[in-house]
């Protein structure tokens, strides 16, 4: 793949080895689910797009399939940090046999936030299940992400601006003013949403909001969020669903009542259709789907809210 040599049994083995990630997903989703039953928490899961596998190999040349500890994702989305933290502790308590593979604090991004702004937590579970059907995907890999929704908010935001402009400030890629504006948006967030730093501790209030306002004239990112039109597309809840972004950013959404026909679909569209971004996902309702993928809606109002009001409570 990294060469450029890559044959149909090539695509072959990645799909193979994505749709094994499925008991994966299947189990952490439910055991995430059963945990936040009676908690104000959005959980949501989702295969690894294709074309971010292609770019996380080429990215790094060490790196190969089975080492990848994301191909199996869920997310969970926090009212606030207290409520996050609680959650993750009790889960590392939980009486399991799947093993925590990291550290406590190696990808805690809230106290040590990433030179991108990025916040959030991550943990990366090994799958360990000693039943006849379990014990083959023994050893596979899921990443947990934790986030609050303000976290959320402005992680979506970053993403949606990689869908409407030709720069990736996700990837650190394009014209660098989208990745200083969007640091800057994080330390704003940050300390006005939940009274915390993000990575740029010592830059004061006035300065922190005079360079965002500075690069907002130059690039008009505010202006250009302000002008989407979110996505209104509504869909039953069939719980496996097809989210697909084609070149001009159209989203078109299939679902699908079970995973072999979302997964069987999947890697159909994927394959017919190599200039749009596909993505198959699961939450429980659709109005979870949109929460926990919203850069796929285009909605970027709660980051717009975010920052008006945090720009205005810095400059008092």
């Amino acid at each position: 793949m990294r060469n450029g040599t890559a044959t149909l049994d090539d695509y072959h083995v990645i799909d193979s080895w994505r749709a094994a990630h499925r008991a994966v997903l299947n189990t952490f989703q439910a055991i995430l689910r059963t945990r936040t039953r009676f908690e104000q928490v959005v959980v949501a899961q989702r295969h690894k797009r294709k074309m971010t596998i292609f770019d996380k190999l080429k990215r790094f040349p060490g790196m190969d399939l089975a080492r990848m500890d994301d191909v199996a994702g869920c997310r969970l989305i926090f009212l606030n940090i207290s409520e996050l933290y609680k959650f993750r502790a009790d889960l590392h308590a939980a009486r399991f046999n799947h093993k925590l593979k990291n550290a406590v604090d190696k990808y805690d991004y809230i106290k040590n936030p990433k030179m991108t702004g990025y916040r959030g937590i991550h943990d990366v579970y090994e799958y360990n299940v000693n039943s006849k059907t379990g014990r083959q995907y023994k050893g596979l890999l899921v990443e947990i992400q934790y986030r609050t929704v303000v976290q959320h908010a402005w992680a979506t935001c970053v993403e949606v601006i990689g869908f409407i402009t030709e720069s990736q400030p996700k990837f650190q890629k394009g014209d660098i003013r989208y990745e200083r504006a969007m640091l800057l948006a994080s330390e704003i967030i940050a300390r006005t949403a939940e009274n915390m730093n993000s990575y740029l501790p010592d830059l004061l209030n006035r300065d922190l909001v005079s360079q965002f306002y500075a690069l907002e004239s130059e690039i008009g990112l505010m202006s250009m969020l302000r002008g989407l039109s979110a996505a209104k597309n509504t869909f039953s809840l069939k719980r496996n669903t097809i989210l697909i972004i084609s070149e001009k950013n159209d989203l078109e959404i299939k679902t699908f009542r079970d995973a072999p026909s979302a997964l069987k679909a999947l890697f159909e569209l994927e394959r017919d259709n190599p200039g749009k971004d596909v993505v198959l996902v699961k939450a429980d309702t659709s109005d979870d789907v949109r929460m926990a993928f919203k850069n796929y809606f285009s909605d970027a109002n709660e980051f717009i809210r975010l920052i008006d009001e945090g720009c205005a409570e810095l400059q008092r």
